[in-house]
């Protein structure tokens, strides 16, 4: 008996089934069998999904252009509530400070 046999081996993996045939016209045409599917695949997704990103974005832009008038302007109930004796002691101390601050750069009220 010969020490290699005239058989070459074949694996089971190369038993003629579609997907061996796909892997030896693979080698022979890459391009053809996967390059163009692969473009053609990802440009179809770009067609089909355009629709779903206008959606979305027309969605956005009715709710941005909902404002009324108040809302664009800040008048709708954000603000602090005004307080008469609350406004009166803060500008006081307002005024005070500045009567300080005179009186420290001037020396005092009767110097001039």
């Amino acid at each position: 008996m010969p020490t290699f046999p005239s058989r070459p081996f074949r694996a089971s993996s190369s038993a003629p089934t579609l997907a061996a045939a796909y892997r030896t016209s693979l080698a022979k045409h890459p391009f053809l069998l996967f390059g163009l599917p692969f473009i053609a695949t990802m440009v179809a997704g770009s067609f089909f999904l355009t629709p779903a990103t206008a959606i979305r974005y027309e969605k956005h832009d009715r709710k941005v252009r909902q404002l009324s008038k108040e809302e664009e302007l800040g008048l709708k109930g954000g603000g602090r509530r005004v307080d008469l004796n609350e406004e009166y002691y803060r500008l006081a101390a307002k005024v005070s400070l500045l009567i300080e601050l005179q009186k420290g750069r001037s020396g005092g009220w009767d110097e001039g």
